[in-house]
């Protein structure tokens, strides 16, 4: 018999990652199992490449947001599974590798991506968070990456987002100590960009949303990949790079937007 939670039984509560697609150039991806605070299972890390493949798929989408469904953005793995998932080298090993394909999905994304972030924010949550190019909390937001207090160690590829974005001795304060932290403290060492108030966050991200995908998509996702081999060490300019620059005076987005400039009118991309 199945146990029961709020009047739910555990069986009939929803575990799933969700693709809602693009409108007005925004798509979303929620992060579904508030009865849990969002707490990710081996199921739904499994289907995460997937949504953002679908994501990828659709030719409307400009900018992706990824949040959680209710209070809370993800409290991190869900551990009522780490007996099974973890219960020998070979299953630990192939649980690890599906984690970290799902971040690596979430950060090698082409499009903008976006974190609506309000309540929990935690472990494997806030490795969400961080392979996201931006991040937009409420001011109720808890982070915390905590895996020393389980005698885990954070996957590297999330310690080196973490360093990016908060610098060498914020990642060792926040992984040595485990501690949480609130959302304004996470603004002031560089882990969120904005925090607004809880009833707020929804507008804000709308508006940041709207404003990003009013620019040239190819200009975007051009200089999204710049940046990205800029984080990987490089520095110089190749001819790839050169090549991406020269390459937006003959799309047909530079030839609206200069036309537009001149026309004094919004340019349609």
């Amino acid at each position: 018999m199945s146990k029961v939670q709020n009047g739910v039984s555990m069986s009939e509560q929803k575990q799933s990652i969700d693709y809602h697609r693009a409108k007005d150039g925004v798509g979303q991806i929620v992060v579904n199992q508030p009865a849990r605070r969002n707490a990710l299972t081996a199921d739904m890390w499994e289907t995460l490449p997937e949504r953002l493949a679908e994501a990828r798929d659709d030719r409307d989408l400009k900018v992706l947001i990824i949040t959680g469904a209710e209070a809370h953005f993800c409290a991190g793995a869900d551990i009522s599974e780490f007996e099974a998932l973890y219960g020998s080298a070979e299953s630990s090993a192939e649980t690890s590798a599906m984690i970290s394909k799902g971040l690596d999905a979430v950060a090698n994304f082409p499009r903008p991506t976006l974190a609506k972030i309000r309540g929990a924010c935690v472990g494997g949550g806030a490795a969400i968070a961080l392979a996201c190019d931006i991040r937009i909390a409420a001011s109720n937001a808890i982070f915390a990456v905590t895996p020393a207090k389980m005698g885990l160690v954070y996957p590297f590829n999330d310690i080196v987002r973490l360093v990016d974005a908060v610098g060498q001795a914020a990642a060792k304060d926040m992984l040595f100590s485990s501690r949480k932290m609130k959302a304004q403290d996470a603004k002031s060492m560089g882990l969120v960009h904005t925090v607004h108030e809880e009833f707020e966050l929804n507008t804000a991200v709308a508006n940041y949303a709207k404003e990003v995908s009013a620019n040239s998509p190819h200009a975007v996702k051009t200089m999204k990949r710049m940046l990205s081999v800029i984080a990987k060490g490089q520095y110089e300019d190749t001819v790839q790079t050169k090549q991406m620059f020269s390459n937006a005076f003959i799309h047909h987005d530079f030839k609206e937007g200069y036309r537009a400039f001149l026309e004094k009118r919004k340019p349609k991309f």
